[in-house]
């Protein structure tokens, strides 16, 4: 099908993630006043949205803690620039196998698996305008773990999300999670048009070439809204790709950590390249005003 290239675009900054990345970049964020400064900086930089994960503040590993959320979400609020706030609510779905020949029992170290309803804490108590939903089960990267979303707890969060008034971004890693984010709507479980979230190139689920990602680009209902991003040096030519395939664009630390070859980047320069490539395309970014309304979001206080 012919491409429609996106004129008017919004950035989305993920600024942290749950990844390993916390000794690998002094950038990364981890108490969440620094998560917090990070995301303000990424909106003053021209990020329309902010997607968040927390950290323990002293290991920098990945947390569920809603009072880091709650911290989080009331220093982005009480900040001087206006920034659409995303939380995750993928935590609490990892599955780390034993070995190969002895895969039970689970091994501890790593393994986080909790019910819909502890998933969703901190998204009841924070009430941001999106929440992401990661759109199926996928092996990850490591060779015994696994990103564990089943059709009855994707149903069980979904549910929650509409219920709460909190947009679903659909983090789709292959094209089977759109047939199933699809699946969803018709279930009347979530509401269209819906909010996508390509995940291009994360192992093992979508690789990052065109075919692919164009593959992934035609099974996204037209009408539906979509962002896209790729891994590492890839980041920056997957936001010309996404623009000039009729979508918006995701940049930040969670994906990347350079600005190229062996400069480290913060998440704010990655935001203003991105800038920088959408403006020299020719198309216009819109901030979260435009944002709410284009999704139909509705910006709350947490309770």
């Amino acid at each position: 099908m012919p491409l429609t290239m996106n004129r008017d675009v919004f950035i989305t900054a993920a600024v942290t993630g749950s990844g390993a990345t916390q000794d690998k970049s002094p950038h990364v964020p981890r108490s969440p006043q620094q998560i917090a400064e990070a995301a303000i900086d990424a909106a003053r930089a021209g990020a329309a949205i902010v997607h968040c994960h927390v950290r323990d503040p002293e290991t920098g590993a990945p947390s569920r803690d809603v009072r880091y959320y709650r911290e989080v979400t009331e220093r982005i609020r009480a900040a001087d620039v206006d920034v659409v706030l995303n939380l995750t609510a993928g935590m609490g779905g990892d599955i780390v196998f034993g070995s190969s020949n002895a895969p039970l029992p689970l091994n501890p170290a790593g393994t986080d698996m909790v019910g819909a309803s502890e998933r969703m804490a901190h998204i009841a108590d924070c009430l941001p305008e999106i929440c992401t939903l990661d759109c199926g089960t996928m092996n990850f990267a490591e060779a015994d773990y696994v990103m564990t979303n089943t059709p009855g707890m994707l149903r069980a969060m979904g549910q929650m999300m509409t219920d709460l008034g909190v947009k679903p971004e659909i983090e789709a890693f292959d094209t089977g999670h759109l047939w199933f984010a699809k699946q969803l709507v018709a279930e009347g479980i979530l509401t269209s048009p819906a909010l996508v979230q390509l995940c291009m190139g994360v192992p093992w689920g979508a690789p990052n070439d065109l075919n692919t990602f164009m593959a992934m680009v035609n099974n996204v209902p037209s009408d539906w809204n979509w962002s896209a991003f790729s891994l590492g040096r890839d980041q920056m030519p997957f936001v010309a790709a996404s623009v000039l395939a009729g979508g918006n664009v995701r940049v930040g630390l969670e994906d990347n950590l350079f600005l190229k070859k062996g400069v480290l980047a913060s998440n704010a320069q990655l935001v203003e390249r991105a800038v920088g490539i959408i403006d020299r395309m020719g198309a216009n970014i819109i901030g979260p005003d435009a944002v709410r309304k284009k999704l139909g979001l509705t910006k709350r206080e947490p309770k």
